[in-house]
């Protein structure tokens, strides 16, 4: 792990990349369940929930930064960690959101959220029949 990132910072990488200034590809990893991802969630950022992401770290291989995310910014520290002592991701540049949504929401204030019909494309779920009323 190479430490965290402010999150006025990474909301200055994601407008460089957009205008076209950045080529590394970063990775922003919302390490929380499918359902509080679609919720609310850092623009241009994946949801692997944490619980998965030993089975799936090796997604990460072409990435030379990953920004991992989580709600308070403890947790991303540990997945931090984990991304960084994987093979395919040791040559990366691994960071954790200082203080998670909660500090990004405070200091940047966008997230993005997911609607109804996108989210059940998304997870792949059905969540049952229309209410009759």
């Amino acid at each position: 792990m190479d430490g965290e990132i402010d999150p006025e910072e990474l909301s200055s990488l994601l407008s460089e990349r957009g205008d076209g200034s950045v080529d590394e590809p970063l990775r922003i990893v919302d390490i929380r369940d499918q359902r509080a991802f679609d919720r609310g969630h850092l623009p241009d950022s994946e949801c692997i929930p944490f619980p998965e992401l030993t089975s799936r770290v090796a997604e990460l291989d072409d990435a030379d930064r990953i920004v991992t995310v989580c709600p308070h910014g403890v947790a991303s520290r540990q997945a931090a960690q984990l991304i960084g002592s994987y093979e395919g991701t040791r040559e990366a540049r691994v960071e954790s959101l200082r203080g998670g949504i909660e500090a990004w929401e405070r200091e940047v204030g966008e997230l993005v959220t997911a609607g109804a019909e996108s989210q059940a494309e998304n997870d792949g779920t059905d969540e049952g029949p229309e209410a009759p009323f």
